[in-house]
């Protein structure tokens, strides 16, 4: 979720000790862990509630949203490029052995 080194963990704890003290840091912790705990709670709620509110059925709308994923230029460019022939005839081993292999994409298309 967050891009956190050991670094700056090192620099938040000691940071973290100058301001509350060896004696208050983890009860400082353990507060700001249930403050996270009740913040992603009362998010759930609301987009349940909106979601009820609205009619809609989350998980028919996030599979809705995870096909658009396909639709990605990246993705389609790399299957349009992709080379994968065709399974060949069982009797045209031969012709297959004779033709040179065809490239990916057309070098004087630049």
């Amino acid at each position: 979720m967050f891009d956190i080194g050991i670094g700056e963990l090192i620099v938040l704890g000691a940071l973290g000790l100058l301001v509350f003290g060896p004696e208050r840091l983890p009860r400082a912790a353990a507060d700001a862990g249930k403050w996270i705990r009740q913040i992603r709670q009362m998010a759930m709620n609301a987009k349940n509630d909106l979601a009820d509110s609205a009619g809609i059925d989350l998980g028919d709308t996030m599979d809705a949203v995870k096909s658009l994923t396909d639709l990605h230029p990246r993705k389609i460019a790399s299957s349009l490029m992709a080379d994968d022939p065709a399974p060949k005839a069982k009797g045209s081993t031969q012709a297959a052995a004779s033709d040179p292999p065809r490239p990916a994409f057309d070098p004087d298309a630049t």
